[in-house]
């Protein structure tokens, strides 16, 4: 009976033992999946962010949102046979398996490369940022990747919550699956950063609608905003034009005095009015005659910051632009500045605009763009600079016009010292300049983005913007102290900038711009389009929207100096695991996935926030009213040697009006097809930016097409007719001919416009406008050269080669021809030749002359012929010619011109099959005048000056 009792007493305690250790496996692993489980968060357009507690994306700002839980792992079944874990043993498990989870989700970082050895990872050259588990091609500037050096590993509790990071495969999957959603439905639901402006108080106007009249006197004025006193255009004795205050539902009143002797027009950018009324000189209303007055009136049916400016000719550039404010009934009470931007060259506009269309590249010569043979081998960069000759490129830039100053309100250096410390400052920005982009950037912290082309948007804080022309911000900023803080404006080309000083006391400049990099940006170019002069669309990734910005290469303050050894020596970023790079002294940090620009923030290591248009939220539902839709897509296409700018490879005057009808919806998908940004602009509408923000899209009226972006925007048809101008508001663009006319299939007629087939002509003149161009050589040899009639297609030449004495010769051929293709590198043409030389000239290296290299009679002593013939640019921007003359005797001839070989001394060289030959160099001495010398097969070496007209 004892033996029993034991055996049961046995039983009951190995029973109890045997649930308690079930208790502790079950406590275990519940342990294990709360851990597993914790709450995380993460954000929606940066997928590898991953933190344990809310708050806002460190890249973009955006506010994270939580993680959706993981399921728990399923335990690996034990198999038959295997030895059971004791009670010590499991706890001694379960505590190591606690820890190490801990440890992994307090960090998000993995461990395993104690035990294990790293992966190979790839990273681009130009994008240090990137790092990828594969070979290939930089998603961002299409460069091909290179291995990486294996990172030294880092203790994961040195590690910042700002800096976490998930596995890399985790990573890898949530970006790909971000490339599969549907943005308009999924991130149109997403937060913005919240911005706390603080306690804003409103102005009611209780004023009843009205009639509010302006007259505005234009005359002739003379101005030194450069280094000489020039003309310019003034409107009521001032340039920026007088600030044209209205309150939304009043009616606007403005009598436009010409005084001078010349045609002007005004228009009204971004009002919705009467079409006759939009002011577009020879497609909405004739242009007002010099010596009399006009009329314009509408009704003020919208709010926000706008401004007008002349649309006749290139009157804009000096002087016809100024602010046009719309105040709501209910409007913040805090300051209020308008702010207008411009440029100011000393050169008149159509000289700029001649100099443009014949291929001259002073402008580059005086930013110091002119990335000459010289200045690549000195940067190690002699391989892209053949790469982008060979391309048939030019040398990189930004913008197109060397400016002798900016202006801000009319001034460089402008000072508003009436805030003190904690007062907010609302800055209504429009960007007036003719053809320039500018940064914006402010000493005394943030920037708030409130508005852009006057429609509100959610407010969005950013260390910086970029402007385009014609585009408009209104933002907010703070005065810390009793101190003056600058809000600095660069121009995109970042050779000078202007000044807004708001407060009193000691300054506190902004940090300047530097330099751009732009043998980077040639480098990114040449792999950027291919050899047809078509951008090169990378597979998998969208660009649009400004969101990635491949000019972000040039930007020393980035992605370091061109050549390290001429500044701050950057630290050795790939042994770094958080991807930080250093320069002088100060920590940069690159972004994985750049939203808008990747930054270094100079005292607190925070990435720069730069504004781009994903980042904007309407602060109403923007969605378009039901009606039937009409999609239209347009490439932006160009060519910067001989200035041709177009849509589809036509000009304004090539292509026909686009109908439209009332109560149609339009969408236009645009894709940037040029090296150059575009500001897209639409007359008389507002439209939608499709950025991601679904029923929240931003209303606009300009959009900043960035080179390979494609962009989606549509708007409503809802005016009663008219024809209206969508077009490049890049002033010489525009000119050049790129651009559309929208018009409503009502087709009413338009009283302003009485003579339709008349206007459309002087319309088309604009880019259908010859423009003359020379070289006159003239040296101790004799004088060679060439004069031109040039413009969109066409060029009539005249070229000639005139030695002292008969024995030298003489020769004249003239030309008539069309370009043809987008690039227009082929040139076919007919035309005269006339040769007249005596024999005893200069002795031939390649022997007798009478016979070319085909054994024709070469007829050079007395040669008067018509000819036909086609020449075609070449690689390295070589030109082939080859013709035929009426006696049926064939040339073909290879030259080129315009070698950079330093940024001022050129060479040119030629040679055909007639036993031609001619090579020389000239140094540029100013705009007009260069020193020079060249050797001739028929003329022999000489010396002396060209004229370049």
């Amino acid at each position: 009976m004892k033996r029993k009792i034991t055996i049961a007493l046995l039983f009951v305690i190995s029973s109890l033992a045997q649930a308690q250790e079930i208790k502790e496996i079950d406590t275990g692993k519940k342990e294990t999946k709360r851990l597993i489980q914790r709450v995380t968060y993460t954000c929606p357009m940066h997928p590898e962010i991953h933190a344990t507690k809310p708050g806002n994306c460190p890249k973009c700002g955006m506010k994270l949102i939580k993680e959706k839980p993981k399921a728990a792992p399923k335990p690996v079944a034990e198999k038959s046979g295997k030895k059971q874990l004791s009670k010590d043993d499991f706890k001694a498990k379960s505590m190591d398996v606690g820890k190490k989870d801990t440890m992994q989700m307090n960090n998000m970082k993995m461990s395993s490369a104690d035990s294990q050895p790293q992966p190979t990872t790839y990273t681009c050259v130009m994008h240090p940022e990137i790092h990828s588990p594969k070979p290939g091609n930089c998603p961002k500037c299409g460069m091909k990747l290179i291995k990486e050096k294996p990172k030294a590993v880092s203790n994961p509790t040195e590690n910042k919550q700002s800096e976490m990071q998930m596995p890399e495969d985790t990573a890898m999957e949530k970006s790909m699956d971000m490339d599969k959603m549907k943005m308009d439905d999924t991130v149109g639901k997403m937060d913005m950063p919240n911005v706390n402006l603080g306690p804003l108080t409103t102005i009611v106007n209780n004023t009843p609608a009205h009639t509010v009249s302006y007259d505005l006197y234009i005359a002739d004025t003379t101005v030194t905003f450069g280094k000489k006193s020039k003309r310019a255009i003034a409107v009521n004795g001032q340039i920026p034009m007088p600030v044209l205050t209205f309150t939304e539902g009043d009616t606007a009143e403005i009598y436009v005095h010409n005084n001078l002797d010349e045609e002007t027009s005004l228009h009204w950018h971004g009002l919705f009015l009467p079409n006759q009324m939009d002011g577009v000189a020879f497609l909405t209303q004739m242009p007002i005659k010099p010596h009399s007055t006009y009329l314009y009136k509408f009704p003020i049916r919208q709010h926000g910051t706008h401004w007008y400016h002349s649309h006749s000719k290139l009157q804009e550039q000096i002087g016809m632009y100024g602010a046009f404010i719309m105040n709501k009934r209910k409007e913040w009470d805090i300051p209020t500045i308008p702010v207008v931007l411009s440029e100011w060259t000393d050169m008149k506009p159509e000289e700029v605009h001649r100099s443009l269309r014949s291929a001259t590249d002073w402008f580059a010569l005086k930013k110091g763009a002119t990335q000459s043979y010289a200045e690549a081998i000195k940067t190690g960069h002699f391989k892209t600079k053949v790469t982008n000759e060979w391309k048939r490129m030019n040398a990189m830039d930004v913008s197109d016009v060397y400016y002798d100053n900016f202006l801000i309100n009319g001034k460089n250096q402008n000072e508003q010292p009436q805030f003190k410390a904690g007062d907010k400052v609302r800055l209504r920005i429009a960007n007036g300049g003719a053809s320039d982009y500018f940064w914006l950037t402010y000493s005394g912290g943030k920037i708030t983005v409130v508005a852009s082309d006057g429609n509100d948007v959610e407010p969005v804080e950013v260390d910086r913007l970029i402007i385009a022309a014609s585009e408009t911000y209104d933002v907010v900023v703070t005065i810390p102290e009793n101190m003056r803080y600058e809000f600095l404006v660069t121009a995109e080309d970042r050779t000078k900038s202007a000044s807004l000083w708001l407060g009193s006391g000691m300054k506190m400049p902004a940090q300047k711009l530097p330099r751009l990099k732009y043998f980077a940006g040639m480098k990114m170019m040449n792999d950027m389009m291919d050899m047809k002069g078509n951008m090169i669309e990378m597979e998998g990734m969208k660009m649009q929207n400004q969101e990635m910005d491949m000019n972000t290469v040039m930007y020393p303050e980035i992605t370091g100096p061109e050549n390290p050894k001429d500044g701050a020596q950057m630290k050795n970023h790939d042994k770094t695991p958080d991807d930080t790079m250093k320069m002088n002294g100060k920590k940069m940090q690159m972004n994985n996935h750049q939203r808008g620009m990747m930054g270094m923030d100079m005292d607190n290591s925070s990435d720069i926030v730069t504004l781009n248009y994903g980042m904007l939220r309407s602060k109403e539902n923007s969605t378009l009213p039901a009606g039937p839709w009409k999609e239209l897509k347009f490439d932006l296409t160009g060519n910067m040697s001989r200035y041709v700018w177009s849509l589809d490879n036509k000009v304004v005057s090539e292509s026909d009006k686009i109908l439209i009808k009332k109560g149609e919806n339009i969408r236009i998908i645009l894709f940037n097809n040029s090296m150059m940004r575009h500001p897209m602009h639409l007359h008389g509408h507002d439209f939608r930016v499709l950025n991601g923000q679904g029923e929240y899209a931003p209303l606009k009226n300009i959009i900043d097409i960035m080179p390979m972006e494609r962009d989606t925007i549509e708007f409503a048809a809802n005016e009663l007719g008219g024809d209206w101008f969508f077009h490049c508001h890049i002033l010489y663009h525009m000119m050049s001919g790129m651009g559309r006319v929208f018009r409503y299939d009502n087709n009413l007629p338009n009283p302003e416009i009485p003579d339709p087939k008349y206007a459309q002509r002087k319309l088309f003149q604009d880019d259908r406008m010859f423009h003359t161009m020379a070289r006159i050589g003239i040296e101790s040899n004799g004088s060679d050269g060439e004069a031109m009639l040039v413009n969109t297609r066409y060029k009539l030449s005249t070229m000639w080669h005139l030695g002292y004495h008969d024995m030298h010769g003489y020769e004249n051929e003239t030309m008539f021809g069309r370009y043809l293709g987008k690039m227009q590198w082929w040139f076919p043409y007919v035309g005269f030749d006339y040769h007249y030389k005596m024999e005893g000239g200069v002795k031939n290296i390649f022997g007798s002359e009478e016979k070319n290299w085909f054994g024709q009679a070469s007829n050079k002593t007395n040669r008067k012929t018509v000819v036909a013939g086609i020449a075609y640019t070449l690689p390295t921007l070589a030109i082939a010619d080859a013709r035929i003359d009426g006696n049926g005797k064939f040339r073909f001839q290879l030259s080129r011109e315009d070698v950079p070989v330093t940024p001022r001394l050129r060479f040119n060289w030629m040679i055909n099959t007639d036993k031609e030959y001619a090579a020389g160099f000239r140094y540029i001495l100013t705009k007009y005048f260069s020193l020079s010398s060249h050797y001739d097969s028929d003329m022999g070496l000489g010396g002396g000056i060209t004229i370049t007209y």
